[in-house]
């Protein structure tokens, strides 16, 4: 069996005091912290270490934040002068603060202190060379709920929140678009300076902007109404625009889909071709003149090649069998249909 409270410091592994030589300690130990409870000599007083086989101190449940410690079985005679000669060893002490009676709270710096002086709970502790028993005692360390440290806590955590709040903000804001520029107010010279832009290819999505947040205000009345009127005329004739330039588009497709159709046809005779010479040299008046490790790769090289071949060949017979379907949809008209839509 080992005792558990040589384990309580982080990084300190349960130790076995049954194992002979007590030194195989597979995990790096603190340079600061030994593996066995000693001795430990201060200046004032002398510390033993608690009995490996007793019990080990019961602790109460961490609070959040915990940089307070408590320390009972102080001996009657112990100073804060003594009291911080001990525990400064563990870390800075902000504040001591001691009881009239054999106990004090003891205010580290940092969080990861508080389990070095943990370490030190069921230490008997002597004044000088002293055996009176106002000049011993049995400390007893604890965890201890401190109102600062959980203010700091707190504050820490709002912090932590605010921080991450202000990424999910900032990535939210990568990927949302941009806001559109502000609208100007509807007046005469505005009006005719939206009119013009709605006539220019380049500016009429930004015209259209506007002219819509207008009709939207309300800004349409008896006497803009004209005004208008001619706007929404112009809008209406950028639909032609929007067709012959829809058009022109469709024409540039399938001038690009011949010239791809084409390209591949190249390409597939080329591919024919190759394939070609691999069967050519895989027959046997060529074959037996190649070393076995020739052979091999002419054979990979071939089927990679025919692979590829027919991924094109498919490619090519699914565009032929696209403009088939188109050509027939177009010839494959009822004429039934087209005398009932002549005659409505």
């Amino acid at each position: 069996d080992f005792d558990p409270a040589l384990g309580m410091m982080t990084g300190i592994p349960p130790i076995n005091p049954m194992m002979p030589g007590l030194g195989i300690v597979p995990p790096p130990i603190p340079p600061d912290m030994p593996a066995v409870k000693e001795i430990i000599h201060c200046k004032s007083c002398t510390l033993f270490p608690p009995n490996p086989h007793l019990p080990p101190p019961a602790t109460r449940e961490r609070p959040p934040g915990c940089k307070t410690v408590f320390v009972g079985g102080l001996p009657e005679n112990g100073t804060e002068q003594i009291i911080m000669e001990v525990f400064e060893q563990c870390g800075e002490v902000i504040a001591i603060r001691k009881s009239k009676k054999n106990f004090c709270h003891i205010r580290f710096a940092e969080e990861f202190m508080v389990d070095k002086a943990l370490y030190l709970s069921g230490y008997r502790i002597r004044l000088g060379s002293s055996t009176d028993k106002k000049d011993t005692g049995r400390l007893h360390v604890d965890f201890a709920q401190a109102r600062d440290d959980l203010y700091e806590w707190e504050c820490k955590q709002r912090m932590l929140a605010r921080e991450e709040r202000h990424r999910r903000r900032l990535a939210e804001e990568r990927f949302r678009p941009p806001s559109p520029p502000p609208v100007v107010h509807y007046s005469d010279h505005e009006c005719s300076v939206v009119a013009e832009k709605l006539k220019d290819d380049t500016k009429f999505l930004e015209a259209i902007q506007t002219l819509l947040t207008w009709i939207e205000r309300g800004e349409v009345n008896r006497r803009t109404a004209n005004n208008f009127y001619s706007m929404i005329q112009s809008a209406n004739s950028h639909i032609r625009r929007l067709v012959n330039e829809k058009a022109a588009h469709e024409k540039e497709m399938e001038e690009a889909k011949e010239k791809f159709k084409l390209a591949l046809s190249g390409i597939l005779v080329q591919f024919e071709q190759i394939v070609a010479v691999y069967h050519s040299a895989s027959k046997q008046k060529a074959w037996d003149h190649f070393t076995k490790a020739q052979r091999k790769n002419i054979s990979v090289w071939c089927k990679q090649a025919e692979e590829i071949r027919n991924i094109h060949n498919d490619e090519l017979m699914g565009i032929r069998r696209e403009e088939e379907m188109e050509m027939s949809d177009e010839e494959i008209e009822d004429p039934s249909e087209m005398k009932e839509t002549e005659e409505s």
